[in-house]
């Protein structure tokens, strides 16, 4: 039932007077008339006696009178409860996914500093390659993605969150740490690949064929799933791999891995937050995604 048409039936029945109800509700006469004829049309009664000098409920209308005072007090005390939840403390659960480079190394400290500065949100991350992380977020799993690379799904968008520089990492006692090589020289290197789906392995793919190279012409070793896993492989020797230059920035600093230049390659990602197209965001949702834009700006 439109609450409009029941105020101003209630200012009606309050004031005795069409006009007298217009200027409580700030309208014109014409306006009130016609949200009672429609209110009247609708419940097929008549609800006002205009005979007299004054205007009076008819029976129905007193009914009708009593229920749509608890009815515009419920929707009033709605109203107050939404609007304390949209500027009181901020209160709820923010699940998000993101693929291993961001979830590994930027989201757990912006997700940890979101978390202590509102208490009372609960946060789930969960990570995942990125073509899974997109799936989720397309099925409405999660509320946020972050991922290393957009991909093509109808029930997502994509926007720029911050940049990431990919780098060749290699142990730090490797012939090429610090150093440069060329192409060729890469197609002899010992690789570790992260699996399929992966946004890096994705990249850099884009990258070769562009200078007319593809993955599978390179010396792959291993494929060993996700960023961690090809990380624990380059620390213990068993080859290089591209890599988030954020993900191993501790170890280059304690020395354990080095970085090698590919001579026309020179690969950095713009890291991507998907959202369900269509989706009404959480408040929530919305605080987080501007907290982390200014730590990342």
């Amino acid at each position: 039932m439109d609450t409009k048409q029941l105020a101003a039936f209630c200012a009606v029945v309050e004031r005795r007077s069409f006009s007298q109800a217009a200027d409580q509700l700030g309208v014109t006469q014409p306006a009130v008339s016609l949200q009672i004829r429609s209110l009247e049309q609708r419940l097929g009664q008549q609800l006002l006696d205009r005979s007299g000098r004054r205007v009076e409920p008819t029976e129905a209308g007193l009914r009708l009178y009593r229920g749509a005072q608890r009815l515009l007090a419920l929707e009033q005390q709605l109203l107050e409860e939404l609007g304390e939840e949209a500027e009181g403390e901020l209160k709820g659960r923010l699940e998000i996914g993101a693929s291993t480079g961001p979830g590994g190394s930027v989201l757990p400290v912006l997700l940890g500093e979101f978390q202590e500065l509102h208490p009372q949100v609960h946060v789930a991350l969960t990570v995942s390659d990125t073509h899974t992380v997109i799936e989720q977020v397309g099925r409405r799993e999660l509320e946020l993605g972050v991922v290393g690379a957009s991909g093509r799904h109808r029930g997502v968008s994509f926007e720029p969150f911050y940049r990431d520089e990919v780098v060749l990492a290699v142990p730090a006692g490797h012939k090429r740490a610090g150093k440069s090589l060329t192409l060729e020289e890469l197609k002899a290197e010992p690789l570790v690949l992260m699996q399929d789906g992966a946004g890096i392995r994705q990249m850099i793919d884009d990258e070769l064929r562009e200078l007319g190279l593809r993955l599978r012409d390179l010396n792959v070793k291993l494929e060993l799933g996700l960023q961690e896993s090809a990380r624990a492989a380059v620390l213990g020797g068993f080859g290089a791999t591209f890599i988030s230059r954020i993900a191993i920035e501790g170890d280059l600093e304690a020395g354990a891995l080095a970085i090698a230049r590919v001579e026309g390659l020179e690969p950095s990602r713009e890291v991507q937050l998907v959202r369900a197209s269509g989706r009404a965001e959480t408040r929530v949702a919305q605080e987080f995604v501007a907290h982390a834009r200014e730590r990342l700006s």
